[in-house]
């Protein structure tokens, strides 16, 4: 095996739920070529409910002053650069913090990503930590011609290419968070295709505050939604929205997907009933995941993401898919994009390509990201002399 490479990887998602933080040891093997990781433990910390409320009120539609994001862009860094500390208590040090950051804007006009902003200075979790920090990870990709998403087709493909070489056809990777996204990985092929399929809990986290009075952040368990029942006039109205049609590669985001797009999808029908209202959204999330499946043939998904905790939308997906989780693959649902966020950092650290172009739209493989120096100076490795192009996950125990 090649010197190992512990890496912290961290992000929030769109959600805005909260940060999680995964150490991943990484290294090549030899024989094989493949890349092996070795989860070390994930975690999942919250942000403080003051800087949870102004994320939220600074994100689309919603106005956001340089003040105000020079603010939260320090706030945020500090955050993670707790959370890197935390979980190095529980693990012990790493080498090298990953951040995807926090997103606050994507940039999308006529079907191509213009830009996107990620928050959460790294000058913060560099200096709080120490360690060096490889952040900035999606605008590479856009300035190449792609949408800098879903950059989980990296992990996806690497990971799932195995199984679909295996079975003879295509192998979906599903991650429900905010908005979901599905990488597709077709056998005996590199033309992956990936791209978000539209709201995942993004719609139904505004719908559970709306009718709970603010008590409730989400759906818990599903079981606002699964006393309601359908309404498919708003399922009809929500489903007419063009960009389910739209040809991939194509991302989406809280700036299209928000409050004043559900209010205008609710004016004009009879009252909708809180619970079904919930119900709905549910069916919406379920029925353009299966819709975006059927058209790559594909029957069966690997799911991860906070979505998979929701056993009514889970139920409402099992009737159109068989659904798997990526626990099967070796990688907890709750902590898969964590550790996603370590290997893109891996890559780029080693630098190697973090990006996969039919799945994102660039023009070519992009290294991702830019570095800030830690305490120590700079030392990269030299980079792999052959591409990585599979990806596999050991048990912890195998390596003691």
């Amino acid at each position: 095996m090649s010197p190992s490479l512990r890496v912290a990887g961290l992000l929030s998602g769109t959600s805005v739920d909260g940060i999680d933080v995964a150490i991943a040891e990484m290294t090549v093997d030899p024989a094989s070529g493949d890349l092996v990781l070795t989860p070390r433990g994930q975690w999942e910390r919250p942000y403080p409910d003051d800087l949870r409320a102004d994320l939220l009120a600074a994100l689309p539609p919603a106005a956001c002053s340089a003040e105000q994001l020079a603010k939260l862009d320090t706030r945020v860094g500090q955050a993670f650069a707790d959370a890197v500390t935390y979980a190095e208590q529980q693990d012990g040090a790493v080498d090298v913090v990953a951040s995807l950051g926090q997103t606050v804007f994507h940039w999308i006009s006529d079907g191509r990503a213009l830009g996107t902003l990620q928050i959460g200075q790294p000058a913060w979790i560099a200096e709080r930590t120490g360690r060096p920090v490889v952040s900035d990870l999606r605008v590479r990709d856009v300035a190449a011609g792609g949408h800098g998403a879903p950059l989980a087709s990296t992990l996806d493909t690497l990971l799932l290419r195995t199984v679909a070489d295996a079975e003879g056809a295509p192998a979906v990777a599903l991650n429900i968070g905010g908005i979901s996204n599905i990488t597709v990985v077709p056998p005996d092929t590199p033309d992956v295709v990936a791209y978000d399929t539209g709201p995942g809990n993004a719609l139904l986290d505004l719908a559970a505050a709306q009718v709970t009075g603010g008590a409730q952040h989400s759906d818990v368990d599903g079981a606002l939604a699964a006393r309601g029942r359908v309404r498919h006039d708003l399922l009809d109205t929500l489903l007419a929205d063009p960009y389910y049609a739209a040809a991939p590669p194509k991302t989406t985001g809280k700036e299209h997907f928000h409050r004043a797009y559900l209010d205008d999808a609710l004016s004009g029908l009879p009252a909708v009933d809180d619970t079904d209202l919930l119900a709905t959204l549910t069916e919406l999330t379920a029925v353009t995941i299966a819709d975006a499946c059927a058209r790559h043939g594909a029957t069966t998904v690997y799911a991860s993401g906070g979505g998979v905790r929701n056993p009514t939308l889970m139920r409402s997906l099992a009737a159109r898919l068989t659904v798997r989780t990526s626990d099967e693959l070796g990688l907890p649902p709750d902590a898969k994009e964590a550790y996603l966020t370590a290997v893109l950092g891996w890559l780029s650290w080693h630098g190697l390509a973090g990006t996969v172009p039919s799945a994102t739209g660039a023009d070519g493989p992009r290294v991702l990201g830019s570095i800030t120096p830690g305490e120590r100076p700079l030392a990269l490795p030299t980079p792999p002399t052959s591409p990585i192009s599979r990806l596999r996950v050991a048990n912890p125990r195998e390596t003691r």
